[in-house]
């Protein structure tokens, strides 16, 4: 500490604060250019996750005293160590973890060390919060795998294992817990490395930093254990000192910055901002901007700071072009003669993160770094089973499952092999009616029939089509319950409509299943494929100038959105045959409502399956109030409007 010659002859109290001030700005000075990592810790229910983060807390000197002491006493009430300290608590900040000793969510902390800086994500070892897991293991630099010394490699071990390597994440510890509890054996140490290098070889781990620790005790921790001489390797803190960043590696990949918005502060400027995915990039350099394929130069690169003669992987930045553009929110900047891949149909994995089971064909959102689009899922090809690693057959995911998929994008998206570039790479899909987040998703590569199979132009176009008929194509989507009356109101209609001389076609529910959607069931997915496929033979006819009705209980609100987003504006008509369960199920003209109530016949709306009113129909009819008769001069007054 050094006196400055301005406070000289100053109040011995002023000096002091200005000298303590002068340490604390060299000491963020010096904090402020530590590197960050970011890391989880992972595995099985009561491994030691949260007590291993509250030692590291405990060890650095990151703990206040009013926390030691709140800590202290907490310990008592809630703590598992018989009055001792509970480090745990530091870390399982709900009323409910608390209360049943395990991690439900994510807890991030934060501390440091005269080397780095860290995030840890505390992420819950119970099956049931693994989606917490991928969340919190989605941004990290390194994992820990915890194992208790006592139970060995377990189910979930394998499956955080599992979704690690998935994830991509390279730097691996495999941190043997509770040796305290196994007498420090190194027999019992070797035989759990083992047992996990077999696991590992064969999800194509490459390598894993196995250490034994003992978080409660704190051996192996911070400082090196003298109940474990056998032991030869680093601490954990000192391997978190020294563990690469991801963002260095990807410094040396091909330039690649996802817009993230377009900065126009006035009329005078124009730069696009984004956070650098990988590679770097410099004032002069060739850069391309996807999906258009436009090409120019950078001009300038803009930060808070000014401008900058290099940026590189990890900042956020501004860049403005030397031409004009065109450049938007979605867009990703690319090496000019080393772009990205661009595609609107790839194969990926799929986690499954929602109780609501994966329906193909429903159209979800998929976000994927700045671009968000409409997407729908195959079938999977395969469900893994991570005990096994077996490939299972199956029609859907359900929570926690792991499959690969098919998916299909409404337009063309830049993007890259996950393994290459997470951030170009993985994805979000989102439920549209809910704007619940259900999946996550890593892409593998494109299909070839999305760079192969391409849309081709005709000359006499839809519009020419309905001009010969002398009529506006549309399609008339008539929904409700079974026994609604659906299907004899769309008669009527029809028949009204030819005998104006008007072309129409109409989609019976029940006619298309003996052709068409004959293969299909009646389960959620299945109806869910039911809805797609008619949807698109609708809107191929609809292309040849005709009127469609349709006639199908079409229960569910996405997939009657999924089909009117497939026609242009104005074109479909949603008709909701408004009749009460009761009183369809008094009319109950096929015997399918008593065959429901009686268990024979599964998966029935109205019954043992939901159905979703529509909010924004076009028209509502009641056939307690209105004849059939009456309900489709209803319709045809809409329709000829």
């Amino acid at each position: 500490m050094k006196a400055d010659s301005n406070i000289a002859g100053k109040d011995p109290v002023y000096v002091a604060d200005a000298l303590i001030a002068e340490d604390i700005d060299a000491y963020l000075e010096k904090h402020q250019h530590k590197t960050m990592l970011r890391f989880i810790t992972c595995g099985s229910v009561d491994d030691g996750k949260s007590t291993l983060i509250g030692r590291l807390l405990y060890d650095s000197k990151m703990i206040f005293e009013d926390q030691l002491a709140s800590l202290e006493a907490d310990s008592k009430v809630s703590g598992t160590q018989g009055g001792e300290i509970d480090f745990a608590l530091l870390v399982d900040g709900l009323a409910a973890e608390r209360e049943q000793g395990i991690t439900i969510d994510v807890a991030y902390r934060f501390f440091a060390t005269d080397k780095r800086k860290f995030i840890v994500a505390d992420t819950p070892g119970h099956e049931q919060y693994t989606r917490n897991m991928v969340t919190g293991a989605s941004t990290a630099d390194l994992a820990v795998i915890l194992i208790d010394a006592r139970q060995g490699v377990l189910t979930q071990t394998r499956r955080h294992s599992y979704l690690v390597n998935l994830l991509g994440i390279k730097n691996v510890v495999l941190a043997v817990n509770k040796m305290d509890l196994v007498d420090y054996s190194a027999e019992r140490f070797y035989e759990i490395v083992s047992d996990y290098s077999h696991f590992a070889k064969q999800i194509g781990m490459d390598s894993f930093l196995p250490i034994p620790i003992s978080g409660l005790k704190g051996d192996n921790i911070v400082e090196k254990s003298p109940n474990m001489a056998w032991y030869q390797g680093p601490t954990l803190l000192a391997h978190l000192e020294e563990a690469p960043l991801n963002d260095a590696v990807m410094q040396d990949y091909a330039f690649r910055m996802p817009v993230q918005w377009v900065n126009r502060p006035n009329l005078d400027f124009r730069g696009f901002a984004g956070q650098i995915g990988a590679g770097q990039v410099r004032p002069g350099e060739a850069i391309r901007v996807l999906p258009s394929g436009k090409t120019t130069r950078v001009k300038s690169i803009v930060s808070f700071d000014g401008n900058l003669d290099q940026a590189v992987a990890g900042q956020s930045v501004t860049l403005t072009f030397e031409d004009e553009v065109d450049c938007s929110r979605g867009d990703v900047i690319v090496q000019a003669d080393e772009p990205c891949e661009v595609a609107d149909q790839f194969e990926a994995t799929l986690v499954w993160m929602t109780d609501a089971e994966m329906l193909p064909g429903r159209p979800y959102l998929l976000k994927l770094g700045t671009q968000t689009v409409t997407a729908t899922v195959t079938e999977p090809k395969y469900e893994v089973n991570v005990n096994t690693l077996e490939h299972l057959a199956s029609k859907t995911l359900g929570l926690n499952a792991i499959g690969v998929v098919n998916i299909s994008t409404d337009r063309p998206i830049p993007f890259e092999a996950y393994a290459t570039n997470p951030d170009l790479g993985g994805f979000i899909l989102i439920d549209r009616m809910s704007n619940a987040t259900v999946a996550a998703g890593m892409i593998h590569f494109a299909l070839r029939r999305s760079q192969n199979v391409h849309w081709q132009a005709v000359d006499i176009d839809r519009d020419a089509h309905a001009a010969l008929k002398n009529q506006k194509a549309r399609v008339v989507w008539f929904t409700g319950l079974s026994g609604s009356g659906k299907s004899t109101i769309a008669n009527i209609v029809e028949k009204k409509l030819h005998a104006m001389g008007k072309h129409t076609f109409l989609l019976d529910g029940d006619n298309v299943r003996h052709g068409l959607n004959r293969d299909l069931g009646f389960t959620d997915a299945d109806r869910v494929e039911n809805i797609r496929r008619v949807g698109e033979v609708a809107r191929l006819m609809t292309d040849a100038g005709l009127i469609v009705l349709t006639a199908f209980i079409s229960p569910f609100r996405s997939e009657r959105r999924m089909v009117r987003e497939l026609m242009a504006e104005g074109e479909f008509v949603e008709v909701y045959v408004n009749t009460p369960l009761e009183v369809a199920e008094q009319r109950d003209v096929k015997g399918l409502y008593r065959k429901a109530r009686s268990g024979q016949l599964k998966n029935f709306t109205g019954i043992d399956s939901p159905y979703e009113e529509p909010e924004l129909a076009e028209v509502v009819v009641s056939t307690v109030d209105l004849s059939p008769e009456e309900a489709a001069e209803k319709v045809l007054e809409y329709i000829l409007r």
